[in-house]
């Protein structure tokens, strides 16, 4: 996969990230770089579809570059988006710009769905729980705590008889999802505060908002110091959201994401 990387600078591994792909940034840190082998190329070809789309929508985020393919695979070139990821941010910091992340989620949220070409549905993620779940490739690291020793087809069971009702909110409360909305997926302007952009768009797509919202309040706990803060920023979120997240919602679907990775 690395030959086909630019040739016109050095390119550094990047090891965060969760993607399984192999990421690499220029040596003077304005691009990144993700290569896939070919089996999965199809998957890096929508994620620059979607980069390239939400670019149109006036929702800050990379920029596509370049795009490279062959038979062995496939690699993307974006710009940086420049700033601090979310996660990086002491609870402090992340309480000072946590009205200005609510403000950026809503503004992606209000993208009109009419103009949005990509799915992230339901139906789409529970075909994917349902093929990862039986190949046994569910990560146990990425479940709830008082998840990881429970079976995954076990927890796909449990799932399974909400479907029809979470098909009607979804279909009641569509929007234009991240699809990963955690807080390493935010970058934040280190002077402002204000959010510089989203990254790692592979799963944007049209979902009920509580695919998100799920993700990001979830993940938001590992950084505040304890579960009363999370509380209080959760009602501080959903006031300046706009919205109050359905709680039996948010337990759905933090409950199917994990599932989905494999």
């Amino acid at each position: 996969m690395t030959p086909l990387l630019p040739d016109d600078t050095e390119w550094t591994p990047v090891t965060t990230g969760e993607s399984g792909a192999a990421v690499f940034r220029s040596t003077d840190g304005t691009r990144y770089a993700k290569c896939v082998p070919a089996e999965v190329a199809a998957e890096l070809t929508g994620e620059r579809d979607r980069i390239a789309w939400l670019a149109t929508q006036g929702v800050p985020g990379p920029r596509v570059l370049d795009f490279r393919s062959d038979d062995a695979g496939a690699c993307l070139v974006t710009g940086a988006v420049p700033g601090v990821p979310a996660d990086q941010l002491s609870a402090a910091d992340l309480r000072a710009c946590w009205k200005r992340i609510a403000d950026a989620v809503r503004a992606l949220h209000e993208v009109p769905i009419a103009e949005c070409p990509f799915r992230r549905d339901l139906d789409l993620m529970i075909s994917v729980a349902r093929t990862v779940v039986a190949v046994d490739a569910v990560n146990p690291a990425f479940l709830p705590v008082e998840q990881q020793t429970t079976p995954a087809p076990q927890l796909l069971a449990r799932l399974e008889p909400q479907l029809a009702r979470r098909r009607a909110q979804e279909a009641a409360d569509t929007v234009v999802c991240h699809g990963d909305l955690t807080l390493p997926n935010i970058v934040l302007d280190p002077g402002t505060l204000d959010v510089a952009g989203f990254v790692d768009l592979g799963r944007l797509g049209l979902a009920d908002r509580h695919a998100d919202l799920a993700l990001l309040l979830a993940n938001s706990r590992e950084t505040w110091p304890d579960e009363a803060e999370a509380r209080a920023q959760d009602a501080a979120f959903a006031e300046h959201y706009g919205t109050a997240p359905d709680p039996d919602r948010l337990r759905f679907y933090l409950h199917l994401d994990p599932l989905t990775w494999g």
